[in-house]
């Protein structure tokens, strides 16, 4: 009971405190075409339009409402649905997105998850959606219908480590990590041809003090975990069997408290929002995987960044602010430094916590 208390804690000050997470951009290659960030205090998904020069519109509506305090938005490689984990209802909200990108609720509209959902990831085929479940320390796994639904699997979780913050699948659709952030470490599984999640040998790699997110890069060759306890980056190589591996250094010093990871589409480069320091750290990333900071070695950000995403063609870079209300708008340059835009915000619903940008419908 003890451990729960402290771990409730420590969540609420990391997602809704002044103290989600990785990825790139959802949905089909190409230029961005529309962006999606999760508003927990407004209970909203506010929609964007992308401008030939990156910019983001708000669509009219502007927001489209979710479940209780949604935390995580992705969207499947089609770019056809949207799914929300929404911690406070500990369910998932389903969408549609329409042909100028607007979301609307699927019927259902929701379908249950486990305790605390914070994380959610939609696999490169599009056949399978998995929840981390940040207080019952599991992952929810379903499979996805022909119409977007999703069903879940037999089993319906499996088990992860102590308060699962944020769950990916790498590019191939064969292994998923889950960053424990009680834990220390990171849980790794295979992916069956079901889409049933099964724990590797060895079940679990470490990870840095409180691990938030992960990030796979396109190659699947490497992986990156932002902790925001130690205010570094884990850095891993990914074996032919899924494994993590430590590289060496095994860790990257980034700004105070990071909390989001993300890779660009080319792999050269990689970001990490802190919340702590109100920017984002920038890194070349070598031939081998290893982090090099660039120069400069941060931009700023707003209040509290939560979430960095690149958009699908690597030409832009957003991050949802969460004590700003908005998102902040960045162009990358020919050595993947980042330029804030004009303006270099655009405004969002309450404490946005994640955001993503998907390509055109396939």
């Amino acid at each position: 009971m003890k451990k729960l208390i402290v771990l409730i804690a420590v969540v609420t000050a990391l997602i809704f405190g002044c103290s989600g997470y990785g990825g790139g951009g959802g949905g089909p290659a190409g230029a961005a075409k529309y962006a999606y960030v999760a508003n927990p205090y407004s209970n909203n998904i506010s929609q964007y339009t992308v401008g030939a020069n990156g910019a983001l519109t708000p669509m009219t509506p502007a927001t489209i409402m979710a479940g209780t305090l949604p935390n995580s938005i992705t969207v499947d490689p089609s770019g056809k649905f949207a799914y929300v984990a929404n911690v406070g209802s500990n369910d998932v909200s389903q969408y549609t997105i329409g042909a100028k990108g607007a979301l609307a609720p699927m019927i259902p509209a929701t379908v249950a998850a486990g305790v605390y959902p914070y994380s959610i990831t939609v696999d490169p085929s599009g056949k399978f959606a998995y929840v981390a479940n940040n207080i019952s320390n599991d992952v929810s796994q379903y499979t996805i219908g022909t119409n977007g639904a999703l069903t879940p699997m037999t089993p319906a979780t499996i088990t992860a480590g102590t308060g699962p913050f944020t769950v990916t699948v790498d590019p191939s659709g064969k292994y998923a990590y889950v960053t424990n952030l009680l834990d220390n470490n990171v849980s790794q599984y295979t992916i069956g041809a079901n889409g049933a999640l099964t724990p590797m040998t060895p079940a679990t790699v470490a990870a840095g003090t409180w691990p938030n997110t992960i990030a796979v890069d396109p190659s699947g060759k490497f992986a990156y975990v932002a902790n925001h306890g130690s205010n570094n980056v884990s850095q891993y190589t990914i074996g032919a069997n899924g494994a993590l591996t430590p590289m060496t250094p095994a860790t990257i010093a980034a700004d105070w408290e990071p909390f989001s990871v993300t890779v660009d589409p080319s792999g050269k480069y990689a970001y990490v929002a802190s919340d702590g320091s109100y920017d984002v750290s920038q890194y070349t990333i070598d031939a081998n995987g290893a982090l090099a900071p660039m120069t400069p070695a941060t931009v700023p950000a707003g209040k509290v960044p939560r979430s960095v995403t690149v958009d699908p063609s690597g030409k832009y870079a957003y991050v949802a602010n969460f004590l700003d209300n908005n998102v902040s708008q960045y162009r990358i340059g020919a050595k993947g430094a980042l330029t804030p835009m004009t303006p270099p915000t655009v405004a969002a619903g309450t404490s946005p916590t994640f955001i993503i940008t998907v390509g055109s419908h396939q």
